[in-house]
């Protein structure tokens, strides 16, 4: 048997190490509750980019945070070779909006919640703030009013101004945040997030921004897209 006292007993402590059932156990529920989280994510994330592509990396992602947490918690020369390792790694990949990055810390939690063994902390945790997301997307949902991304680009003498388009947008009846302006002397590009009373005014929208100007580009965006 080991002495307790060794300088062994620095890099590697069996104590702390979990059971081989409980650590598979640990990798299972990281996998099914990333797979619930990326359905959340899909179902009631707001952002722009590709939600069903960027959900595929939460399972990834928190089963290999719990394999890490899992080995490196009994072994002293593990966690400082991985301090090493990751000040040598370079993410280049930027996050574009504070959703991803919010669900990514999500998914990092949740590895390590069961990487150190927390599991019904980590399950009680993991319900609670799937209720808050749920809560919130009833509470602040308006049925039969369809939410979209519009982004209006404009150029040559016919070139629209963005007062211009936010009095198209209230002659409909919507309601219009901007997102994103980028101008320059001879053309404009906005991005709006619009809601709009009902589908029909989206095409009502376009007729009169084209009657602005004949040669404006128009595009909507919605993943979830418009029931009629």
């Amino acid at each position: 048997m080991q002495n307790p006292t060794s300088p062994l007993s620095l890099f590697w402590t069996p104590s702390a190490s979990n059971s081989l059932p409980a650590f598979a156990l640990s990798l299972v529920v990281a996998a099914a509750l990333a797979f619930v989280l990326g359905l959340v994510y899909v179902r009631f994330g707001e952002s722009l980019s590709n939600r069903r592509l960027f959900a595929r990396n939460f399972l990834l992602l928190t089963v290999t945070t719990t394999l890490i947490i899992s080995i490196v918690k009994s072994s002293l020369a593990l966690s400082l070779g991985l301090v090493g390792a990751l000040s040598i790694v370079r993410f280049r990949a930027a996050i574009k909006e504070p959703e991803e990055l919010t669900y990514l810390f999500l998914a990092i939690s949740i590895g390590l919640g069961l990487g150190a063994g927390q599991l019904a902390v980590t399950l009680l945790a993991f319900a609670v703030i799937v209720i808050i997301i749920l809560v919130r997307a009833l509470l602040t949902r308006k049925r039969e009013q369809p939410n979209l991304y519009l982004t209006v680009h404009s150029s040559a003498a016919q070139k629209l101004s963005v007062n211009q388009i936010l009095a198209e947008l209230a002659q409909v009846g919507a309601t219009a945040s901007l997102k994103r302006l980028d101008e320059t002397p001879e053309s404009l590009e906005a991005l709006f997030r619009v809601t709009f009373p009902d589908v029909a005014k989206v095409e009502e929208l376009s007729r009169r921004l084209r009657l602005q100007s004949e040669g404006v580009k128009i595009s909507y965006l919605e993943d979830r897209g418009l029931a009629l």
